[in-house]
């Protein structure tokens, strides 16, 4: 049996059977076995080609191994690729300030994992809460949106309102208040106490189904927060870096969070990295011992993270994200699908709703018919599937999707 497990080239079945036998079942995926990437396209074990618009929950904006970061890898791993912050690394400043430089900010802590980011934005707002705005000792107050994920932390899911994320998780994080998305009435009313240190949210939110909020919504948000000395705290790691066709979501409102957090894409998908930005009056309360992680901030990490972001730049990915994503909803709102509802999105971070009694199917098996059409997506809860390629794609790959969407319905 080992030997069995050990070799290579396993059959669809059989890569699907070992999951299942030894592995944790905490996803569900979609019953196709993937083996080799490239840009905007995906290959089987059976050497099936697939159209990617899940990227990876954004992950891979640059597209799947992209030949710039593969060099960077394969050169920095022959190198060095670990040291952990007991020492120094002749990368990580190079790397902390040519990200502050790219994003305006005064400092960075980084971090591996999206889910660590919007932890230590809450440790660090906490922190600042105490010690400069002056907040009771532990009486500080983190403010959500519903609707909200980043992550499954026992911290991540106190804030949430999904039950198949909290239920039978608790006891929960005290300290954590949630407030409607999208409404500035309720946001101030729940700032405005004095004890709260900040207001975390999405610009866009991705997990519950690309919700857009009203526009001007985030420029409120930085006015409200900027009132009652409140940090604003933007989620950007599945909105930002190129997604909603600008570097980041706020962009689009003209708006600068005190806290950003990004992830996902900061590698374009080679290894996990994150990044916490803001400011020196909020950085600086961090001491020594308070704050770390053995791999956040390592070579290896810092030589992708400049050139992933390098790329973004280089290859115009922000705009190819908008006139992609311009093309695409156009090209899918011109089919006049019954059945598909309420199509939304910014860039290339796209949704649509199924009405299950009309097109006869959930998201969920609509995703499998997409797939047997060559173009793999996820649904999010039951009735909406997201469609969020990698920033690479272009407008003929566009017309192959539209076809593979009217396929899946034929």
């Amino acid at each position: 049996m080992n030997a069995f497990i050990r070799q290579k080239n396993h059959t669809a079945q059989q890569s699907m059977a070992l999951e299942d036998q030894y592995g944790a079942h905490n996803y569900h995926p979609l019953p196709v076995v993937l083996t080799r990437g490239q840009g905007a396209w995906l290959w089987d074990v059976d050497g099936k080609r697939y159209l990617d618009f899940l990227a990876a929950y954004s992950a891979v904006n640059q597209g799947h191994c992209h030949p710039r970061l593969v060099a960077v890898m394969q050169e920095q791993a022959g190198r060095l690729t670990l040291t952990s912050r007991a020492f120094h690394n002749d990368l990580l400043g190079a790397y902390e300030a040519y990200i502050c430089d790219f994003f305006g900010y005064d400092r960075v802590l980084p971090m591996n994992t999206g889910v660590e980011a919007g932890e230590t934005a809450i440790k660090l707002a906490r922190k600042w809460a105490y010690e400069v705005k002056g907040v009771t000792p532990n009486k500080a107050r983190v403010v959500f949106a519903e609707g909200n994920f980043w992550g499954r932390t026992v911290a991540a899911i106190s804030s949430s309102t999904d039950p198949e994320s909290y239920s039978n998780f608790g006891p929960f994080v005290p300290g954590f208040e949630v407030i409607p998305y999208n409404n500035l009435e309720r946001l101030e009313a729940a700032i405005s106490d004095g004890d709260t240190a900040a207001f975390m949210v999405e610009p866009i939110q991705g997990e519950a189904g690309v919700i857009i909020p009203d526009e001007g919504y985030l420029a409120g948000v930085r006015a409200l927060c900027s009132k009652y000395q409140v940090l604003f705290i933007a989620d950007e790691i599945q909105t930002g870096l190129g997604r909603t066709g600008a570097m980041l979501a706020c962009d689009h409102d003209g708006v600068k969070p005190d806290i950003l957090l990004l992830g996902k894409a900061l590698s374009g998908g080679m290894m996990p990295v994150s990044a916490v930005l803001s400011s020196h009056e909020v950085m600086n309360t961090l001491m020594p011992g308070q704050h770390g992680s053995t791999f956040g901030g390592n070579p290896l990490a810092c030589a992708l993270a400049m050139e992933a972001l390098q790329i973004l730049k280089d290859e115009h990915l922000s705009e190819n994200a908008k006139a992609m994503g311009d093309l695409f909803r156009s090209g899918l709102s011109a089919m006049n699908i019954p059945g598909l509802s309420n199509l939304r999105g910014k860039g290339l971070m796209s949704a649509v709703d199924v009405d299950a009694g009309i097109l006869g199917m959930n998201a969920r098996t609509w995703c499998e018919r997409l797939m047997h059409a060559g173009l793999l997506c996820k649904q999010t809860h039951d009735l909406t599937v997201r469609m969020s390629p990698p920033l690479v794609l272009n407008s003929e790959q566009v017309h192959l999707a539209l076809d593979a969407i009217k396929t899946s319905l034929t």
